[in-house]
Parts: C-alpha cells; structure tokens; sequence
C-alpha cells in the first residue's frame, strides 16, 4: 500500500513515525513538500518517506491519501486538486464536514479522522467517522480506534480534543508551584508527570468503575483531596469548563 499525507505538521509526523514503530505494511508514504524541515527530516529517518514534487504527484501515487492540512489551507487547495474515485480519502481537519469534502474532492470515499499527537507512540484513543472495518484495522496498530457513525456526534470529540493544551497548562502550573517552594525544577516536572499518568492509568485499570466512582474513591471525608474539590467547586471550575467546551463546540 502506498499513502500520502498533504500536509506535513505534526500529526503526520507522528502518524509516521507510529507507522514505522507497527507491524503496518507500507511500501511508500508520500509526503507535503511545503514544509522542508519536517519532510526532509521524515525522509532522511525513514527510507519508504518519499518527498513529492507537489501535491497532485501526492495524490496520483498514493492509494490512501490523509488530509492534514488547516481548514484555511483545505479551503483553498483541495477544490483545485483531482482526486480520482478510486482514491480512499481520510480527513485530519476539524471544521470541514463530510458534505464540504465530498464536493471539494468530488469523491464519496471520505472518512473523517482524529488523530491526536501521542499516536506517534501508538497511544490513545482515534475517532473514525463513519465506521470503516479498512481503516479501523490500520488505526488499531496506532491507537484505540473508536468508530462514530454520526458526524454530528463526532463533533464532540473533536470539542474534548481541545483539552491536550489545558491539561499540560494544568501540569505546568502544578509543576510551577512545587519550584516556587523550593523544589528544583527536573524534580518538580518529573513528580507530575509521574502523578498524572498514575493517576491515568490507574483509572484504566479501574475501568469497570465510572469516573464519578473515581473521583468519590480518591477522596476522605475532611482529607486534602475533598478540600481541594470543595474549593475548586466553589470557584465554579468544572463549570467554567463546561462553558469553554460550549464554546468550541460552537466551532463545529
């Protein structure tokens, strides 16, 4: 098989590199060449990376071609390019529907996509939408597929997606206060780094308990952690979330 990823950021990156650390079979994978430093740092690691002329030449050697572009640039570029029938087409972009695709590509084979940067190291979950055996079979060597046959559910995922920013500032912040109290700065990170995945995995590992039961497990009565829940709750914290999360989804 022979893919292409129009655009050349950081998620085709780490999509690539996945790739290569899987037991996927792939005998080329073209990429953007707009941006330099990323392809040809792509094609230099992998010898299957093949940098193309431009994008049609992408998109003519390619069997399965990955969007991953921004909205601004799909807009622009994807109506001018020929995308024969025969071409499976898989979109990384957030705010262009399924419709919007079909006719800038003039192409019905189109599955929606969201793939989040720790796929580079085959972790997390991969909203596919709608359902595609095919292409959950290629994800599930990257990730946790997930398959949404409603776009218009979909877009709640790509709402939660907004998140990955928020967490690490929250990480940081955390981090921040232990070394304005003295902690140097490696041990401080590396204390909630460590925290936070704890804190992730375990709740895998309890996966037949909801996360309300979590949340209530993870706290005593008058103890530190219900002190803290107690005081972010009546600074309206969660529901300060809840409202961002109402904005973006306005997005979509």
């Amino acid at each position: 098989m022979k893919i292409g990823f129009l655009g050349t950021g950081h998620i085709t990156s780490s999509i690539i590199k996945g790739i290569f650390k899987s037991k996927l079979k792939v005998n080329k994978i073209y990429v953007s060449p707009r941006n330099k430093l990323v392809s040809k740092k792509l094609s230099k690691k992998f010898k299957k990376v093949i940098i193309s002329k431009n994008n049609q030449q992408l998109i003519d050697f390619s069997n399965w071609i990955f969007l991953a572009v921004t909205p601004k640039v799909g807009h622009r570029i994807l109506e001018d390019l020929n995308f024969k029938k025969n071409k499976k087409i898989i979109s990384f972009i957030s705010t262009i529907n399924l419709e919007k695709l079909k006719k800038y590509t003039k192409n019905k084979n189109i599955t929606r996509a969201i793939p989040l940067p720790f796929i580079g190291i085959r972790k997390g979950p991969i909203i596919i939408c709608p359902k595609d055996k095919t292409l959950k079979r290629f994800f599930d060597n990257l990730g946790r597929t997930i398959e949404i046959q409603n776009e218009k559910i979909s877009k709640n995922f790509w709402t939660i997606s907004s998140f990955m920013a928020p967490f690490y500032n929250l990480m940081a912040v955390i981090s921040n206060w232990l070394v304005k109290r003295g902690v140097n700065r490696k041990s401080s990170e590396q204390y909630t780094r460590e925290l936070f995945l704890a804190l992730a995995q375990d709740s895998m590992f309890k996966n037949k308990m909801t996360l309300k039961q979590l949340v209530g497990e993870s706290q005593t009565p008058g103890g530190i952690n219900a002190q803290a829940l107690k005081e972010l709750n009546k600074k309206k914290f969660y529901k300060i979330q809840q409202t961002v999360l109402n904005s973006i989804f306005k997005r979509f």
